[in-house]
């Protein structure tokens, strides 16, 4: 009893509410409730209860708002990886090119990671291998050297202040200088023309984006470019042997000189087939080891360069143009090209494919196997266009002897003429359905050419497709 009476009497428990109480409790107004105290919190029961324990909400909430926070921090950084990692490399779809603001005449390079950090870095020496914002990927083999940026004073001095007398070639878009790099490295030097329709402007940019990644024994080397300012140029490996025109179609007194002189034959057969093998491997590694495919669209004779041993490399590649992904692998585009050297459909139609270029080959191959040129108005009738005149005496064998080049003297194999005289009627083909592929033309030449160093198979290996971008 004592101890009760000690302590404070307990409040009386409050009684039940009936059932109408609760029901006006929470209908009445806001107002008219009222409303008990709040407990008092000192530090020793921040928010307890009857036992002295911490509330659990004030446990839960910090605890969920930073995993919350850690959630959506992880989630950010996976879209923004995932983001980087997928977006293409910027295309200039207005065709201009852009260019890098701390060093005006350089082309911007913005290459993404995948292509760049698979290649070492001497790969390009001043682009870092990527030019026109990576338009175009390739995974190809890196060189010795790669393509430079030479200043418009630097290959000013190389060609002698661009002397008439190093002219080695003129084209539709420049000249062609034989020039030596200040390493002492023979080169050839391209000065473009930049005509009102900017041709100029998009040769100089097709060549660059393409041969700075695709090398090739069978393709002429890109050793540097320039574009400072208004100036164009592209450096590429010199070929001393010149055109491949040069050596078939000689001016009539050239080639009157040779005959009475009783010079050797301009190429003989063997180094035809030679040539014919190269150009061949060329083609199909355009063709076969990039995706899509590359259509190069002006292959002739002028644009096949002969090296130190007269080993065939394909140039020229301001016409270029990429094949589509569909089946057929058909763009459609404007005709441009050579006359004598386009295929009928493309001619007519302006739908080009892979066998467009197949159709070139054969006519460089008739070039080959006659001299002629593929179009020459100044011979009898019926005999202007080449194709033509020939097509039908390529399975004759007594008309398929005489129309063979003079210059030859009869320095050639009968069965090997017969062979290369059907692969040249299979590629000329008026339909492109019934020309064979590039890869079944090389094949198809390897065992005819006789020297083992050009039947060996030293194609590149298919490298590991990536798609290519460029502009229309």
């Amino acid at each position: 009893m004592a101890g009760a009476s000690g302590s404070p009497p307990s409040p009386p428990a409050p009684s039940p509410l009936a059932a109408d109480d609760l029901a006006d409790a929470r209908l009445g107004p806001w107002a008219s409730t009222t409303w008990a105290p709040a407990p008092q919190l000192d530090g020793n029961h921040l928010g307890v209860g009857g036992g002295g324990r911490p509330s659990p909400l004030f446990t839960i909430l910090p605890v969920s708002a930073l995993a919350i926070g850690l959630v959506l921090l992880v989630a950010v950084a996976i879209i923004v990886v995932l983001t980087h990692r997928a977006k293409p490399g910027a295309v200039d779809t207005s065709g201009s090119i852009s260019y890098n603001g701390d060093k005006p005449g350089v082309p911007a390079s913005s290459c993404d990671s995948s292509v760049c950090a698979n290649h070492n870095s001497k790969y390009y020496a001043a682009a870092a291998g990527c030019i026109y914002g990576g338009r175009l990927r390739f995974s190809v083999q890196p060189r010795s050297r790669g393509a430079q940026v030479f200043t418009y004073r630097e290959l000013e001095r190389a060609t002698d202040e661009f002397s008439e007398c190093n002219v080695v070639g003129r084209g539709a878009y420049g000249v062609v200088f034989r020039g030596r790099l200040a390493d002492g490295t023979p080169a050839a030097i391209k000065r473009l023309q930049l005509d009102r329709r900017r041709e100029g402007e998009r040769e100089f940019r097709i060549e660059v984006d393409l041969l700075s990644r695709m090398h090739s024994p069978y393709l002429v080397g890109l050793l540097g470019y320039c574009a400072d300012q208004s100036h164009r140029l592209l450096v590429f490996e010199f070929m001393p042997n010149g055109s491949l025109k040069s050596h078939l179609h000689r001016p009539p007194p050239e080639a009157a000189a040779a005959a009475t002189q009783g010079a050797e034959p301009p190429l003989y057969w063997q180094t035809r087939l030679g040539i014919a093998l190269d150009c061949a491997r060329a083609l199909e590694f355009l063709h076969e080891h990039s995706s899509p495919a590359v259509i190069h669209r002006d292959f002739k004779c002028s644009n096949i360069l002969l090296d130190h041993n007269y080993r065939a490399r394909v140039s020229d590649f301001g016409m270029a143009k990429l094949g589509s992904n569909k089946a057929n692998g058909q763009v459609v585009t404007r005709v441009i090209g050579t006359t004598g050297y386009l295929a009928p459909e493309y001619a007519s139609t302006g739908k080009l494919t892979t066998k467009s270029d197949v159709y070139s080959f054969g006519v460089v191959l008739l070039e080959l196997l006659t001299g002629r040129v593929p179009v020459d108005t100044q011979r009898p009738p019926g005999q202007h266009v080449l194709v033509s005149w020939a097509l039908p005496r390529l399975t004759n064998r007594e008309k398929l002897v005489q129309m063979v080049d003079p210059a030859l003297r009869g320095q050639f194999a009968m069965k090997d003429l017969i062979q290369v005289a059907a692969i040249t009627a299979m590629c000329i083909q008026t339909k492109a359905e019934y020309r064979p592929l590039m890869t079944d033309v090389v094949q198809s030449l390897i065992p005819i050419v006789k020297s083992p160093l050009m039947s060996c198979s030293s194609t590149p290996l298919r490298p590991m497709h990536h798609v290519v971008y460029m502009s229309p």
